[in-house]
């Protein structure tokens, strides 16, 4: 199968590539760009004229829900999803039912995940069995198995000596840690941030040194053990600053942002709206500007959408007991290309921070469309309007706090290993 895509603007970060050309496909690889390879005979082609293309955009924390909460989700739904917003290649943490702690079931979900054939999906491994913190999982096994690193997800290891004993083990194979900063004890029953917002609401709040004095424990120890540390979904001003000093000391950590909190404050809980209610919760504006120039400034590496797709009974509570989460897979390009233009920033550097940075830190040969590359590619128009609504998302989890905004950024086409794996028309 030739696969031929004309006149789009080819933007690839990894290439430092912003120009009109034609892209060339064959074998489900790259075979050339701007120019076509000998003998190149298309025998089907894609109009790119006025719209970006792409490398597939990679995300670094997208919750499938497979195995164990298919009332809230499913791998096809959720695949469907990625796909629909451009995304080829996606790490899943491992809060299932049962628990991705055993190699078993991380090739179960891969051999499901590659039938499907809509994403790339690289499984995140228990760092401790059932995340209860107690004792280590076998990384080694689970590595073989498929995992590209380790976490505990929003599970806390309480004993020091276990996450030490953990970066230890990680430091001597290699393996990436993809940590949460959040102290258990000062966040615990919080559902809001620790603020005015919180205080008039009634809400029992998690004060921002939650985040802080879990970050610098974790830093520290890195430190101490040379470990490979990658602090997922920052939400602090503090927090930025502690990363910037850590990068700035030579340690090899990475940090990622969500979508959400890129745009959202602690004041638009307004009065309880649940789809508002996420982890690590919205915090101040301060918080929120920290975070945009962190990303702009290179101490943030990444944006992530932070996916966690729940069932409509779980928002339709009091505030205070609906699940947090939001779904997000579909709105990562259009919040990722708001930020740049807030920021002033090109096209190149939203894509970067979608693209090659996420696959970089997850060390996956994605993110890139240089020849002989997987050909996962997303076709896009920058500058159409589309309008969040429900009825139109892929996932089977409606809540997201953007429902009913329009958003510049629609999806026309996204290619994986040179398949279609979704058309726009299709869904309209």
């Amino acid at each position: 199968m030739k696969l031929l895509i004309q006149h789009g603007r080819v933007i690839d970060p990894a290439n430092q590539m912003d120009a009109i050309l034609d892209v060339y496909i064959a074998d489900g690889k790259i075979a050339g760009i701007g120019n076509a390879p000998a003998g190149f005979k298309a025998d089907s082609t894609i109009n790119a004229t006025g719209l970006v293309v792409a490398p597939g955009l990679v995300d670094l924390s997208v919750r499938l829900r497979e195995p164990g909460f298919e009332y809230k989700a499913t791998l096809n739904s959720e695949l469907q999803a990625a796909a629909a917003g451009g995304v080829t290649s996606l790490a899943c943490p491992p809060d299932t039912e049962p628990t991705l702690d055993e190699p078993g079931l991380v090739e179960m979900l891969k051999y499901r995940a590659k039938k499907l054939n809509l994403a790339h999906v690289y499984p995140l491994g228990a760092l401790t069995r059932q995340l209860e913190g107690k004792s280590l999982t076998e990384m080694c096994e689970l590595t073989e198995a498929g995992c590209v690193g380790f976490t505990q997800a929003d599970y806390p290891i309480v004993d020091t000596q276990v996450l030490w004993r953990a970066f230890e083990y990680a430091a001597t194979f290699g393996y990436t840690l993809f940590l949460r900063a959040e102290d258990p004890y000062l966040a615990h029953g919080g559902v809001a941030h620790d603020g005015e917002v919180a205080s008039r609401l009634g809400l029992k709040g998690i004060p921002a040194a939650a985040e802080s004095l879990a970050l610098a424990t974790r830093l520290r120890i890195a430190k101490e053990t040379g470990t490979r540390l990658h602090i997922a979904r920052l939400s602090t001003a503090e927090g930025v600053e502690l990363v910037r000093q850590a990068k700035q000391q030579g340690l090899a950590v990475t940090a990622d942002v969500s979508a959400q909190h890129l745009h959202l404050t602690e004041m638009d809980i307004g009065y309880f709206n649940t789809m508002m209610h996420l982890r690590p919760p919205l915090r101040t504006q301060r918080d929120q500007f920290a975070l945009c120039e962190g990303l702009k400034d290179g101490t943030i590496d990444a944006i992530c959408s932070d996916h966690s797709p729940v069932d409509d009974d779980a928002k339709l509570v009091p505030f205070a007991e609906a699940e947090a989460g939001a779904s997000a897979v579909e709105l990562l390009l259009p919040l990722a290309l708001k930020w740049a233009s807030q920021q002033k920033l090109s096209l190149t550097d939203a894509i970067a921070s979608i693209t090659l940075k996420p696959a970089s830190i997850m060390g996956v040969p994605a993110g890139t469309l240089s020849v002989n590359a997987c050909a996962d590619i997303v076709i896009f128009d920058a500058d159409e309007y589309w309008k969040v609504e429900a009825s139109h998302l892929k996932s089977q989890g409606k809540n997201t706090p953007f429902l009913n905004l329009e958003l510049a950024g629609k999806v026309h086409y996204t290619l994986v290993e040179g398949i279609i794996t979704y058309q726009q028309h299709s869904s309209n």
